[in-house]
Protein backbone atom coordinates (compact mmCIF):
# COMPACT_ATOMS: atom_id res chain seq x y z
CA UNK A 1 0.00 0.00 0.00
CA UNK A 2 1.48 3.24 -0.92
CA UNK A 3 2.05 5.75 1.98
CA UNK A 4 2.21 9.61 2.34
CA UNK A 5 5.89 9.96 2.02
CA UNK A 6 5.98 7.19 -1.33
CA UNK A 7 7.66 9.15 -4.67
CA UNK A 8 6.82 6.30 -7.16
CA UNK A 9 3.71 4.17 -6.94
CA UNK A 10 2.93 0.83 -8.62
CA UNK A 11 -0.32 -0.24 -10.51
CA UNK A 12 -0.97 -4.20 -10.97
CA UNK A 13 -1.94 -5.24 -14.74
CA UNK A 14 -2.55 -8.49 -15.74
CA UNK A 15 -0.55 -9.56 -18.56
CA UNK A 16 -2.58 -12.67 -19.79
CA UNK A 17 -0.21 -15.09 -17.78
CA UNK A 18 -2.06 -15.52 -14.92
CA UNK A 19 -0.01 -13.69 -12.52
CA UNK A 20 -2.49 -11.74 -10.79
CA UNK A 21 -4.81 -15.24 -9.90
CA UNK A 22 -0.95 -16.51 -8.63
CA UNK A 23 -0.29 -13.72 -6.89
CA UNK A 24 -3.86 -13.77 -4.77
CA UNK A 25 -3.20 -17.55 -4.23
CA UNK A 26 -0.02 -17.11 -2.07
CA UNK A 27 -1.52 -13.85 -0.25
CA UNK A 28 -3.79 -16.32 1.21
CA UNK A 29 -0.69 -18.30 2.82
CA UNK A 30 0.96 -16.89 5.72
CA UNK A 31 3.08 -13.86 5.06
CA UNK A 32 6.64 -14.46 6.05
CA UNK A 33 8.70 -12.04 8.70
CA UNK A 34 11.37 -10.67 8.37
CA UNK A 35 13.32 -9.11 11.44
CA UNK A 36 15.22 -6.06 11.00
CA UNK A 37 17.46 -5.79 14.01
CA UNK A 38 18.15 -1.92 15.40
CA UNK A 39 20.75 -0.42 17.68
CA UNK A 40 18.54 1.89 19.37
CA UNK A 41 19.96 4.97 20.88
CA UNK A 42 17.15 5.36 23.31
CA UNK A 43 14.09 3.41 24.37
CA UNK A 44 12.37 5.12 27.09
CA UNK A 45 10.22 7.45 25.66
CA UNK A 46 8.44 10.61 27.37
CA UNK A 47 4.57 11.10 26.69
CA UNK A 48 4.06 14.69 26.12
CA UNK A 49 0.07 14.07 25.48
CA UNK A 50 -1.99 15.13 28.35
CA UNK A 51 -4.31 13.11 27.45
CA UNK A 52 -2.08 9.55 28.53
CA UNK A 53 -2.40 8.71 31.85
CA UNK A 54 1.43 7.49 31.42
CA UNK A 55 4.28 8.95 31.44
CA UNK A 56 7.41 6.83 29.55
CA UNK A 57 6.46 4.47 27.37
CA UNK A 58 9.07 1.66 25.85
CA UNK A 59 8.46 -0.01 22.58
CA UNK A 60 10.82 -2.90 21.55
CA UNK A 61 9.46 -3.61 18.70
CA UNK A 62 8.00 -1.45 15.59
CA UNK A 63 5.87 -3.28 13.46
CA UNK A 64 3.55 -6.31 14.24
CA UNK A 65 2.73 -9.71 13.38
CA UNK A 66 -0.59 -9.81 14.80
CA UNK A 67 -1.80 -7.77 11.42
CA UNK A 68 -4.81 -6.01 13.21
CA UNK A 69 -6.37 -4.06 10.63
CA UNK A 70 -7.14 -1.21 12.58
CA UNK A 71 -4.35 -0.47 14.47
CA UNK A 72 -2.99 2.84 14.93
CA UNK A 73 0.53 2.38 14.75
CA UNK A 74 0.74 1.52 11.50
CA UNK A 75 1.48 4.93 9.90
CA UNK A 76 4.70 4.31 11.88
CA UNK A 77 6.76 2.35 9.12
CA UNK A 78 5.56 4.96 6.29
CA UNK A 79 8.81 6.72 8.47
CA UNK A 80 11.01 4.24 7.67
CA UNK A 81 9.77 4.34 3.76
CA UNK A 82 8.22 0.66 4.54
CA UNK A 83 4.49 0.04 3.78
CA UNK A 84 1.42 0.66 6.68
CA UNK A 85 0.14 -2.56 5.22
CA UNK A 86 2.06 -5.70 5.11
CA UNK A 87 5.29 -4.26 5.61
CA UNK A 88 3.96 -3.56 9.18
CA UNK A 89 3.26 -6.66 9.64
CA UNK A 90 5.96 -8.40 7.89
CA UNK A 91 9.07 -6.36 8.53
CA UNK A 92 9.38 -6.07 12.44
CA UNK A 93 12.04 -3.68 13.67
CA UNK A 94 13.61 -5.36 16.69
CA UNK A 95 15.50 -3.00 19.45
CA UNK A 96 18.22 -5.55 19.81
CA UNK A 97 19.56 -3.39 22.83
CA UNK A 98 16.55 -2.45 24.13
CA UNK A 99 17.58 -4.06 27.91
CA UNK A 100 20.97 -2.35 27.46
CA UNK A 101 19.86 1.13 26.95
CA UNK A 102 17.05 0.94 29.24
CA UNK A 103 19.76 -0.35 32.11
CA UNK A 104 21.54 2.73 31.09
CA UNK A 105 18.41 5.22 31.23
CA UNK A 106 17.41 3.75 34.86
CA UNK A 107 21.27 3.57 36.07
CA UNK A 108 21.08 7.65 35.19
CA UNK A 109 21.98 10.12 38.62
CA UNK A 110 19.09 12.49 36.43
CA UNK A 111 16.67 9.42 35.81
CA UNK A 112 13.36 10.48 38.08
CA UNK A 113 10.91 6.93 38.34
CA UNK A 114 7.30 7.59 36.89
CA UNK A 115 4.82 5.54 35.12
CA UNK A 116 5.90 3.44 32.53
CA UNK A 117 3.69 1.58 29.85
CA UNK A 118 5.69 -1.30 27.90
CA UNK A 119 4.02 -2.16 24.62
CA UNK A 120 2.35 1.20 24.11
CA UNK A 121 2.25 0.84 19.89
CA UNK A 122 3.12 -2.61 18.96
CA UNK A 123 2.80 -5.51 20.93
CA UNK A 124 6.04 -6.14 23.37
CA UNK A 125 4.69 -10.26 23.42
CA UNK A 126 3.93 -10.27 19.63
CA UNK A 127 4.87 -13.79 18.32
CA UNK A 128 8.64 -13.00 17.12
CA UNK A 129 9.41 -12.04 21.50
CA UNK A 130 9.41 -15.97 22.04
CA UNK A 131 12.84 -16.62 19.54
CA UNK A 132 14.59 -12.63 20.67
CA UNK A 133 13.29 -12.68 23.96
CA UNK A 134 14.32 -8.46 23.60
CA UNK A 135 10.92 -7.89 26.26
CA UNK A 136 12.09 -10.53 28.45
CA UNK A 137 15.65 -8.46 28.94
CA UNK A 138 13.85 -5.28 29.64
CA UNK A 139 11.43 -7.13 32.12
CA UNK A 140 14.68 -8.36 33.54
CA UNK A 141 16.00 -4.82 34.38
CA UNK A 142 12.86 -3.55 35.50
CA UNK A 143 12.67 -5.98 37.82
CA UNK A 144 16.02 -5.57 39.28
CA UNK A 145 15.23 -2.01 39.54
CA UNK A 146 11.86 -2.19 40.94
CA UNK A 147 10.49 0.19 38.53
CA UNK A 148 6.42 -0.32 38.31
CA UNK A 149 5.27 -1.03 35.04
CA UNK A 150 2.01 -1.79 32.82
CA UNK A 151 1.55 -4.11 29.80
CA UNK A 152 -0.96 -3.66 27.30
CA UNK A 153 -1.36 -6.73 25.28
CA UNK A 154 -2.98 -9.58 22.94
CA UNK A 155 -0.73 -12.22 23.42
CA UNK A 156 -0.43 -15.39 26.11
CA UNK A 157 3.25 -15.04 25.97
CA UNK A 158 3.24 -12.75 29.05
CA UNK A 159 2.35 -16.28 30.91
CA UNK A 160 5.65 -17.08 30.16
CA UNK A 161 7.13 -13.75 32.55
CA UNK A 162 5.33 -14.87 35.52
CA UNK A 163 8.63 -16.20 37.18
CA UNK A 164 9.57 -12.09 36.94
CA UNK A 165 5.91 -10.37 37.64
CA UNK A 166 4.42 -12.13 39.55
CA UNK A 167 7.18 -11.09 42.70
CA UNK A 168 6.36 -8.02 41.35
CA UNK A 169 2.81 -8.15 41.31
CA UNK A 170 2.84 -8.77 45.36
CA UNK A 171 5.34 -5.18 46.14
CA UNK A 172 2.27 -3.78 43.92
CA UNK A 173 4.66 -2.72 40.94
CA UNK A 174 3.08 -4.35 37.84
CA UNK A 175 -0.44 -4.19 35.96
CA UNK A 176 -1.45 -6.39 33.01
CA UNK A 177 -4.04 -5.81 30.49
CA UNK A 178 -5.36 -7.85 28.22
CA UNK A 179 -7.39 -6.67 25.07
CA UNK A 180 -10.13 -8.43 24.11
CA UNK A 181 -11.82 -6.46 20.97
CA UNK A 182 -14.35 -10.01 20.44
CA UNK A 183 -15.59 -13.03 21.97
CA UNK A 184 -16.53 -13.93 18.19
CA UNK A 185 -13.28 -16.75 17.16
CA UNK A 186 -14.99 -15.95 13.03
CA UNK A 187 -14.59 -11.79 13.43
CA UNK A 188 -11.06 -12.04 15.39
CA UNK A 189 -10.03 -14.70 12.32
CA UNK A 190 -10.42 -11.29 9.96
CA UNK A 191 -10.02 -8.20 12.70
CA UNK A 192 -6.71 -9.66 14.50
CA UNK A 193 -5.51 -12.87 11.97
CA UNK A 194 -2.49 -13.71 14.03
CA UNK A 195 -3.31 -12.73 17.81
CA UNK A 196 -4.20 -14.57 19.91
CA UNK A 197 -7.56 -16.63 19.99
CA UNK A 198 -10.28 -14.58 22.29
CA UNK A 199 -10.47 -17.63 24.66
CA UNK A 200 -6.88 -17.72 24.81
CA UNK A 201 -6.75 -14.52 26.25
CA UNK A 202 -9.41 -15.05 28.73
CA UNK A 203 -6.97 -17.99 29.86
CA UNK A 204 -4.28 -15.86 30.09
CA UNK A 205 -6.05 -13.72 31.85
CA UNK A 206 -7.33 -15.93 34.30
CA UNK A 207 -3.66 -17.35 34.45
CA UNK A 208 -2.12 -14.22 35.65
CA UNK A 209 -5.02 -13.54 38.14
CA UNK A 210 -4.58 -17.38 39.60
CA UNK A 211 -0.75 -16.40 40.17
CA UNK A 212 -2.32 -12.84 41.69
CA UNK A 213 -1.07 -10.55 39.31
CA UNK A 214 -3.98 -7.32 38.79
CA UNK A 215 -5.49 -8.08 35.32
CA UNK A 216 -7.72 -5.34 33.47
CA UNK A 217 -9.25 -5.68 30.31
CA UNK A 218 -8.89 -3.40 26.93
CA UNK A 219 -11.77 -3.58 24.72
CA UNK A 220 -10.03 -1.32 22.11
CA UNK A 221 -11.01 -0.33 19.57
CA UNK A 222 -14.78 -0.17 20.09
CA UNK A 223 -16.35 -0.25 16.47
CA UNK A 224 -19.62 1.04 15.71
CA UNK A 225 -22.18 -2.20 14.71
CA UNK A 226 -18.94 -4.60 14.31
CA UNK A 227 -17.40 -5.45 17.81
CA UNK A 228 -19.59 -2.93 19.92
CA UNK A 229 -22.64 -4.76 20.23
CA UNK A 230 -20.51 -7.06 22.49
CA UNK A 231 -19.42 -4.59 25.13
CA UNK A 232 -21.11 -6.14 27.66
CA UNK A 233 -20.65 -9.61 27.14
CA UNK A 234 -16.61 -9.33 26.98
CA UNK A 235 -17.35 -7.33 30.42
CA UNK A 236 -18.79 -10.22 31.90
CA UNK A 237 -16.53 -13.09 30.42
CA UNK A 238 -13.31 -10.81 31.22
CA UNK A 239 -14.84 -10.01 34.88
CA UNK A 240 -15.42 -14.39 35.03
CA UNK A 241 -11.81 -14.99 34.05
CA UNK A 242 -10.55 -12.78 36.72
CA UNK A 243 -9.93 -8.83 35.42
CA UNK A 244 -10.45 -6.49 38.25
CA UNK A 245 -10.65 -3.79 35.75
CA UNK A 246 -12.10 -2.60 31.93
CA UNK A 247 -11.33 0.11 29.63
CA UNK A 248 -12.09 0.95 25.98
CA UNK A 249 -11.20 3.88 22.94
CA UNK A 250 -13.80 4.04 20.15
CA UNK A 251 -11.44 3.19 17.19
CA UNK A 252 -9.13 5.60 15.97
CA UNK A 253 -8.22 6.06 11.90
CA UNK A 254 -5.10 8.01 11.92
CA UNK A 255 -3.46 8.97 8.13
CA UNK A 256 -3.19 5.74 6.23
CA UNK A 257 -5.13 3.39 9.09
CA UNK A 258 -8.13 5.04 7.54
CA UNK A 259 -7.80 4.12 3.86
CA UNK A 260 -6.99 0.36 5.22
CA UNK A 261 -9.57 -0.04 7.54
CA UNK A 262 -12.60 1.64 5.02
CA UNK A 263 -11.08 -1.27 2.59
CA UNK A 264 -11.12 -3.94 4.84
CA UNK A 265 -14.87 -2.80 5.94
CA UNK A 266 -16.21 -3.06 2.34
CA UNK A 267 -14.88 -6.37 1.89
CA UNK A 268 -15.90 -7.91 4.95
CA UNK A 269 -19.09 -5.78 5.73
CA UNK A 270 -20.58 -4.45 2.86
CA UNK A 271 -23.86 -4.13 4.14
CA UNK A 272 -23.23 -2.27 7.08
CA UNK A 273 -19.99 0.16 5.91
CA UNK A 274 -21.90 3.62 5.36
CA UNK A 275 -23.00 3.20 8.86
CA UNK A 276 -20.06 1.83 10.57
CA UNK A 277 -17.88 5.33 8.61
CA UNK A 278 -21.35 7.38 10.07
CA UNK A 279 -21.30 6.61 13.44
CA UNK A 280 -17.35 7.11 13.61
CA UNK A 281 -17.89 10.86 11.68
CA UNK A 282 -20.55 10.73 14.11
CA UNK A 283 -17.72 10.72 17.02
CA UNK A 284 -15.26 12.40 15.64
CA UNK A 285 -16.62 15.91 15.32
CA UNK A 286 -17.79 14.76 10.95
CA UNK A 287 -14.15 13.35 10.42
CA UNK A 288 -13.06 10.09 9.98
CA UNK A 289 -10.40 10.84 12.82
CA UNK A 290 -9.89 13.41 15.14
CA UNK A 291 -6.52 13.98 16.50
CA UNK A 292 -7.30 16.10 19.13
CA UNK A 293 -5.97 16.25 22.58
CA UNK A 294 -9.00 15.40 25.31
CA UNK A 295 -11.55 13.93 22.30
CA UNK A 296 -9.31 11.17 20.18
CA UNK A 297 -9.20 8.42 23.11
CA UNK A 298 -12.77 9.40 23.92
CA UNK A 299 -14.78 10.55 21.06
CA UNK A 300 -17.70 13.04 21.61
CA UNK A 301 -21.36 13.64 20.95
CA UNK A 302 -23.94 11.41 22.38
CA UNK A 303 -23.01 8.06 20.42
CA UNK A 304 -19.46 8.46 22.69
CA UNK A 305 -21.26 9.49 25.78
CA UNK A 306 -23.41 6.44 25.59
CA UNK A 307 -20.21 3.96 25.28
CA UNK A 308 -18.66 5.36 28.53
CA UNK A 309 -22.31 5.05 29.79
CA UNK A 310 -22.11 1.15 28.89
CA UNK A 311 -18.94 0.33 29.90
CA UNK A 312 -19.47 2.06 33.60
CA UNK A 313 -22.68 0.61 34.36
CA UNK A 314 -20.94 -3.28 33.04
CA UNK A 315 -17.86 -2.94 35.08
CA UNK A 316 -20.38 -1.70 38.13
CA UNK A 317 -22.37 -4.77 37.67
CA UNK A 318 -19.42 -6.94 37.92
CA UNK A 319 -17.57 -4.82 40.65
CA UNK A 320 -14.39 -3.08 38.36
CA UNK A 321 -12.84 -0.72 38.20
CA UNK A 322 -12.01 1.51 35.13
CA UNK A 323 -9.53 4.34 36.54
CA UNK A 324 -5.54 2.58 36.46
CA UNK A 325 -4.76 1.46 39.90
CA UNK A 326 -1.62 3.65 41.60
CA UNK A 327 1.64 3.57 40.51
CA UNK A 328 4.10 2.59 43.66
CA UNK A 329 7.48 4.34 43.23
CA UNK A 330 9.12 4.36 46.29
CA UNK A 331 10.72 0.96 46.25
CA UNK A 332 12.95 1.82 42.68
CA UNK A 333 16.44 1.38 42.65
CA UNK A 334 19.23 2.44 40.34
CA UNK A 335 20.70 -0.83 38.27
CA UNK A 336 24.23 -1.24 37.82
CA UNK A 337 25.61 -0.05 34.77
CA UNK A 338 26.52 -3.40 33.99
CA UNK A 339 24.11 -6.55 34.07
CA UNK A 340 25.06 -8.91 37.18
CA UNK A 341 27.54 -11.85 35.70
CA UNK A 342 25.69 -14.82 34.32
CA UNK A 343 24.77 -17.39 37.13
CA UNK A 344 27.53 -20.08 37.40
CA UNK A 345 30.36 -17.78 35.65
CA UNK A 346 33.71 -18.70 36.88
CA UNK A 347 36.41 -16.40 38.43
Amino acid sequence: MPHRFTQRRREQVDDGWGTLEQQAAEERLAPATHIIEEQARAIVTSNQSPDISFDYSINPYRGCEHGCIYCFARPTHSYLNLSPGLDFETRIIAKVNAAERLRETLASPRYVPRSLVLGTATDAYQPVERRLGITRGVVEVLAEARHPFSVVTKSSGIERELDLIAPMAAQGLVSVYLSVTTLDHELARILEPRAAAPARRLRTIQALAEARVPVGVSISPVIPFINEPELERIVEAAAAAGASSAFSIPLRLPWEVNPLFQDWLQRHFPDRAARVMARVREMRGGRDNDARFGTRFTGEGVWAELLRARLQRATRKHGMRTERRPVELGLFRRPNRMPPPAQGQLF
